[in-house]
């Protein structure tokens, strides 16, 4: 591990050099090319530094440990005690950072969030979800933007498709994907009792369009007016849009803006995520089944998580993980649940690193 930390320390090193190159200053794309590498090893460089660093101190706190007695010698056995534990948790954190990358960690998300059993209540609660997300991209200042709305006439959302934009965003939320089991008592419930309802999400990584190719001759754009609420361009222009992928079969529908050419780009981008998504699948069910079973395969028939109401509770069930603060989850505050997530995934894959 540490010839490995080296190696990436003399790139960084060289990183530094060449920003600092005014030729390189001068050329807008190569330095975007040299500040992004720069800047997606700086935080591994930085804890190395510091753990060497550590080590440093530790080696020196043992000499002075071994040539000490009385209150010295107390005083150097805290500081060995003090500084092994930062050693060690430096070396943790710098293994995790070792780690194989998602490439598509830094990713923008294509989010669905679909009701599934319970009738109305279902729907209710795909709303909530929705909030839930749309307020945790606010707090960490993403942008989300609406593709497709089908409300309910209970109040409530059928179906949601929305881009998140923001640096990191799929790696924060690409455990999501499955189903979200709610446990309430519905306000239609007169007799009290508890209804249970489910909601799928599916998060998917944005594709750009040098990942998926799309051909024009495999996809059929058909447009009509926009339904619902609106104003005046409802009904009365046709600027809602719908993609067809005859290879696929699968379908896109956008009516959120009014310029068709602006719902027909947002369409291209949950089309070309869909498909990426195929692509992923396809590439983990040839080559990656063992894989698959330690990070989960994001499956939605897979329940990943209840809501219960009444006893105020959120439980993950990959991790048996249980809170019982369910209302700050559903405004947003999602880190008390993705971060016990990506440890125990990270755990998982150190482990397999550790069997080969």
């Amino acid at each position: 591990m540490l010839s490995k930390l080296e190696s990436i320390e003399a790139r960084y090193d060289e990183l530094v050099v060449r920003l600092a190159d005014p030729e390189v200053a001068a050329d807008p794309g190569q330095y975007r090319k040299y500040a992004q590498a720069y800047a997606d090893l700086q935080d591994m460089v930085l804890a190395y530094r510091e753990y060497k660093q550590v080590t440093c101190e530790l080696d020196e706190a043992r000499q002075l440990l071994a040539g000490s007695s009385g209150e010295m010698a107390d005083l150097a056995r805290e500081e060995v005690h003090s500084l092994r534990e930062r050693q060690a948790d430096l070396h943790g954190r710098l293994r995790r950072m070792l780690l194989p990358k998602d490439p598509h960690d830094d990713s923008n998300v294509v989010l669905e969030i679909r009701a599934g059993t319970g009738g109305d209540e279902a729907t209710l609660f795909a709303g909530e979800m929705f909030r839930m997300y749309s307020r945790y991209a606010e707090s960490r200042g993403w942008k989300i933007d609406v593709t497709e709305l089908h409300d309910s006439g209970a109040g409530g959302i059928k179906e949601v498709v929305a881009v998140i934009e923001g640096h990191g965003a799929y790696s924060r939320l690409k455990h999501e994907s499955g189903v979200h089991r709610v446990q309430r008592v519905p306000q239609t419930e007169a007799g009290g009792r508890i209804h249970t309802s489910a909601v799928t999400v599916a998060v998917l990584p944005e594709a750009q369009e040098v990942e998926i190719a799309i051909a024009d001759k495999d996809v059929r754009i058909d447009r009509y007016c926009s339904s619902g609420p609106g104003g005046q361009s409802v009904n009365t222009t046709y600027s809602a849009v719908r993609l067809t992928h005859f290879p696929t079969g699968l379908v896109v529908t956008c009516q959120d803006e009014k310029s068709q050419h602006k719902n027909r780009e947002k369409a291209m981008r949950v089309l070309r995520s869909r498909l990426l998504d195929l692509k992923r699948q396809e590439q983990q069910d040839a080559t990656a089944r063992e894989r698959r079973q330690q990070v989960g395969t994001g499956d939605r028939s897979e329940k990943i998580r209840t809501y219960n109401f009444p006893q105020n509770r959120v439980t993950d069930h990959r991790i048996g993980l249980t809170i019982h603060r369910l209302q700050p989850v559903l405004d947003g505050d999602l880190d008390q649940l993705l971060d016990p997530l990506v440890e125990h995934y990270q755990a998982e894959l150190l482990s397999a690193q550790a069997a080969e």
